[in-house]
């Protein structure tokens, strides 16, 4: 039986079973398997790492792992120009497309209503979300770890709180995300674009004391639901202050 010494850094630590956190660690194997197999096997998904240092060199996926090999392995660098060593994505998806999974649906309409473009469905299976990814060129947001560990994904983020505004917390600062915040510019319900669009063309389909006290509106030019500045609004843009503040 071959050993290779481990140490996982910063949030790559969460995969990882309280007693091998913050440390090197003993990794047991036979043969010679590629180092992304065996980081997966410890429980870290490959779409959470962006660089792997074996002996003090960076290396691929690909690398098969040695007898006394030591290796670290480092999460995603979204914001941090590491060109000039092995990337292990081809890069960011600065686009910033998502796709989040069924069990996802808060932390979708959040991403919408910050201008994010997210594909979001209440029953949609893990084949059917790789798909539109890739097709699309989209970030998979998932809570599923094993997802995740699918060789097809090359761009995903595993959503680690189960609370939606810290979700969409971390996905703009994973994701570095601050300066394109746009809100108000997709259809929280169905992801379309928003429009503006004057108050006589609606006149006679909104609440009279809806036209009585707004007169800026937007529609969405997939769905046609109309959209004025109610009382969410302030809600929402203390929580987009808040994050702006610890960018």
């Amino acid at each position: 039986m071959n050993r290779a010494y481990f140490r996982f850094y910063e949030e790559l630590n969460d995969f990882l079973p309280p007693e091998k956190r913050k440390q090197t660690f003993e990794y047991y194997f036979e043969l010679n398997p590629s180092v992304k197999d065996a980081v997966e096997a410890i429980g870290v998904p490959h779409t959470e790492i962006d660089l792997i240092i074996a002996n003090g060199k960076s290396v691929s996926f690909d690398y098969l792992i040695s007898d006394n090999d030591y290796i670290s392995v480092y999460p995603v660098f979204e914001s941090l120009d590491i060109s000039d060593i092995i990337h292990l994505r081809e890069k960011p998806l600065r686009e910033c497309k998502f796709i989040a999974d069924s069990h996802l649906g808060k932390l979708a309409r959040y991403l919408r209503i910050f201008g994010f473009d997210t594909i979001y469905e209440k029953k949609i299976g893990a084949e059917k979300i790789i798909g539109i990814a890739l097709k699309g060129k989209r970030t998979i947001l998932t809570r599923s770890v094993s997802l995740l560990k699918n060789k097809k994904i090359t761009h995903g983020y595993f959503i680690r709180s189960e609370n939606p505004i810290e979700q969409i917390k971390q996905v703009i600062r994973q994701s570095d995300l601050y300066k394109l915040i746009n809100p108000f510019t997709i259809c929280p319900v169905c992801n379309g674009q928003l429009i503006e669009i004057q108050k006589s063309e609606i006149i006679n389909i909104i609440p009279a004391q809806t036209a009585l006290h707004h007169n800026q509106f937007k529609k969405c030019k997939s769905c046609q639901k109309i959209y004025w500045q109610g009382s969410h609004c302030s809600k929402i843009n203390s929580l987009l202050n808040e994050i702006l503040r610890n960018a």
